[in-house]
């Protein structure tokens, strides 16, 4: 059965003839891919493609604003149509033909299996319907717990961020949670938080369960300028995971406020693939909204 139709038709404010059409017949156009040099793609397209990777086809995924709606809509066009994003206005598995510029516009709810409640999206993640949940994050430390309030004193910060929005929700209830965090440097990736917005593993093994978080739930990836982290699953710490593009083991522990663990066995993420490019580029951001 075909999908629902919410909101306006595909394809609808993209400005881009032929926004509207499904990837694979472009595709079959275009020899297999391969990797570029890191001159013909930008930091953003790669932080783009690294998170796209992550999502995977028929699972459910908690899009927030920015980078995760460009993967989303990538993912959906290059590995994983069956990819079902959710939005926190309540728009749930929509076409993502168009962009959205923010996670409540309209290109959330086109061509959407249902158009709800935020509380109604909220609940099915507590139910445990949500694999994955995207967030960003002024602070992170080595547990993965997320700072998006204040930096400083909380009575009188020297920054009032956004707070946390569904970051507190989504870090509880979904079952991983992958954090967003584009400029890698010992201000953001700090041994201990200034405010804890959104609970990681909190102070290590165990700590999620006493709290009367989902047991198995918790952080799974960091995906940053640098290298994307995982976590050691005997003490729950931040891990490094693969190594960009041109980066060394020796400039991300320069970059980390608190001891990193790093296996010898370390991998490196590939460079986007043209294919990846040429999708992202002339179907999901063909007016450079974010690229």
């Amino acid at each position: 059965m075909g999908k629902k139709a919410v909101g306006s038709g595909q394809g609808a404010g993209c400005g881009v003839r032929g926004a509207g059409r499904k990837a694979t017949g472009l595709r079959a156009l275009h020899p297999a891919p391969r990797t570029l040099p890191a001159r013909e793609y930008s930091g953003t397209e790669l932080l783009i493609c690294l998170v796209a990777r992550i999502m995977e086809n028929r699972k459910m995924a908690f899009i927030g604003t920015g980078v995760p709606m460009l993967a989303a809509a990538l993912a959906k066009k290059h590995h994983a149509p069956g990819l079902m994003a959710v939005f926190e206005f309540g728009g749930t598995d929509p076409a993502l033909d168009c962009l959205p510029l923010n996670v409540g516009a309209q290109q959330t709810f086109q061509r959407a299996i249902s158009a709800v409640s935020l509380a109604e999206v909220m609940e099915a993640a507590q139910r445990g319907f949500l694999e994955y949940g995207f967030v960003g994050a002024a602070q992170i430390d080595p547990f993965g717990n997320l700072n998006t309030t204040v930096i400083g004193e909380h009575s009188r910060p020297a920054v009032r961020l956004p707070g946390s929005g569904g970051g507190c929700d989504i870090g509880a209830l979904c079952w991983r949670t992958v954090a967003l965090v584009p400029d890698h440097n010992p201000r953001k990736f700090v041994e201990r938080l200034d405010f804890m917005t959104t609970a990681g593993y909190l102070d290590g093994p165990g700590a999620r369960e006493r709290a009367g978080l989902p047991p198995g739930s918790g952080p799974y990836r960091v995906v940053s300028n640098l290298a994307v982290m995982d976590y050691d699953g005997a003490t729950r710490r931040m891990r490094l995971h693969s190594l960009n593009p041109g980066v060394t083991v020796e400039q991300v522990r320069q970059n980390t406020g608190f001891e990193l663990v790093v296996p010898e066995n370390a991998g490196r993420n590939e460079p986007p693939t043209r294919d990846e490019l040429r999708i992202l580029r002339r179907e999901v951001d063909p007016r450079r909204l974010y690229i």
